[in-house]
């Protein structure tokens, strides 16, 4: 079906409030990371055209204690999950190349790569979009877009030595300390800005633990039908049998990105994290805080990238048995699309950004001129949901829901936040900026179509 204009898609949406705030979020730097602080080449969970005739098929989750990861593998399986379409179920590049499309960029060594408009959910070209490989930390969307909606920003909590325990030698880390308070808003940034394992694994340990949240995880992913995904890691430090894809790690960011913290914290580019107490000359208690930056370089930049125009997140990572992973939303000219790209084969510096940002090029190009290879799946409640005479409304977490964890206001309207790009070195200074409040039609825009949109994503401005 042809992909339904960006026009048509938003006469579906009525602007209810447009505007309003920025706030600055970013005061001077105190012990700030150098721009390529965090890699590392330990394991660190952050550091052909075709057509088929073959009907979709949809495949059962495999077992969690699956001990097969495919990470290691120098060639995609000959069969492939067809979650989304037949062809995305087939090794090699699958685009569908006309008149007046543009070919896809040269040099492209990732593994598997997916360009998708993150509205409609059509993929619009996929190479080995559902090879299972190891993920790396961006596993940790997975992981935010379940406990995300456990418990407010302002939740204190203390960090005993229990709540550090298991984190994996390299581990990329934020810096917490044991007998320590942080909020909960603290921890999150934590995890999106620095990629902190010792984040995930005080948050896991307010969830009841590492084995109670692998567990929320997986059963999450298959709610999302990302069933390529095992879960093993919690932070997604390299582990036998964790696998993700490509068409999985998209889903899963589509639907954090139907959560206003997980757009606010995904576009941050930098901000303050509390320090350890200590004392001072006069013998009293105090806490001073550091700088943190975002590891994602077309968020932040670095020496040999700029920012990418309209970027908004979501999640980079590296490991040993993953390389390097990263997943990517944007918007320019009212279109948003998701990018993801898994372990380039060329290692030079920032090679993994580099190749998501000529995806992106050419997806901005080529929308609206392409036809679509597949599509990415809305979640199994709301596929049901829409399959039910009348329909009902969004789930919470969706676009319109109005459960914990949902999106915007106190009645369940979406809210756009955005974060701008400029400062000194060519690093962004984070903004947060109301953008419009939009509201969906029939409870819903999911059941139009049977399509998911996004609300109104993080906007960022272009630099100065």
């Amino acid at each position: 079906m042809p992909a339904p204009k960006n026009s048509i898609r938003r006469s579906l949406l009525v602007t209810s409030a447009i505007v309003l705030s920025t706030a600055l979020t970013a005061p001077a730097a105190f012990a700030a990371p150098s721009p390529s602080a965090g890699s590392s080449s330990k394991p660190s969970a952050d550091s052909s055209a075709t057509v088929s005739a073959d009907p979709p098929k949809t495949p059962s989750k495999k077992p969690k204690d699956s001990k097969n990861s495919k990470g290691s593998k120098a060639a995609p399986p000959a069969k492939m999950s067809t979650v989304g379409g037949a062809r995305l179920g087939r090794a090699g590049t699958q685009v569908n190349l006309a008149s007046g499309v543009p070919v896809l960029p040269k040099g492209l060594s990732a593994r598997s790569w997916i360009v998708a408009d993150a509205e409609s959910g059509e993929v619009l070209a996929a190479h080995n979009a559902h090879w299972e490989l190891a993920p790396a930390s961006t596993l940790k969307m997975l992981f935010a877009d379940t406990l995300l909606p456990k418990w407010p920003s302002s939740t204190e909590h203390e960090v005993e030595p229990s709540d550090l325990a298991g984190i994996g030698s390299g581990s990329s880390m934020v810096g917490i300390k044991e007998d320590e308070t942080y909020t909960v808003h603290d921890l999150w940034l934590g995890v999106f800005l620095r990629s902190g394992n010792d984040a995930v694994r005080v948050l896991a340990a307010m969830n009841g633990g590492v084995e109670n949240t692998v567990a929320e995880m997986n059963e999450h992913a298959e709610e999302l039908q990302a069933l390529d995904t095992v879960v093993v890691s919690p932070d997604g430090y390299d582990a036998e049998g964790q696998v993700s894809s490509a068409y999985d790690l998209t889903l899963i960011a589509r639907s954090g990105l139907q959560k206003k913290d997980f757009r606010e914290y995904a576009s941050t580019v930098r901000a303050d994290f509390p320090g350890e107490t200590r004392k001072n000359k006069k013998g009293k208690k105090v806490r001073e805080s550091f700088e943190i930056q975002n590891t994602n370089r077309l968020l932040s930049g670095d020496y040999d990238i700029p920012v990418y125009q309209g970027i908004a997140g979501v999640k980079n990572g590296n490991t040993t048995e993953a390389g390097a992973t990263f997943t990517g939303v944007a918007e320019q000219d009212g279109r948003v699309l998701l990018v993801t790209v898994m372990n380039p084969e060329k290692k030079e510096g920032n090679q993994v950004y580099k190749e998501t940002a000529k995806l992106f090029d050419w997806g901005f190009e080529a929308a609206g001129k392409v036809d679509p290879v597949g599509e990415l799946v809305p979640p199994r409640s709301a596929a049901q949901a829409g399959a039910r005479p009348g329909g009902a409304g969004a789930s919470p977490g969706e676009a319109g829901g109005t459960g914990e964890g949902a999106l915007g206001a106190a009645d369940g309207r979406p809210v756009a936040s955005a974060a701008a790009g400029g400062g000194a070195g060519g690093v962004g200074t984070a903004l947060a900026v109301t953008g419009g409040v939009l509201v969906l039609l029939a409870g819903g825009a999911f059941l139009v179509n049977r399509r998911w949109p996004l609300p109104d994503l993080v906007r960022r401005r272009p630099r100065p």
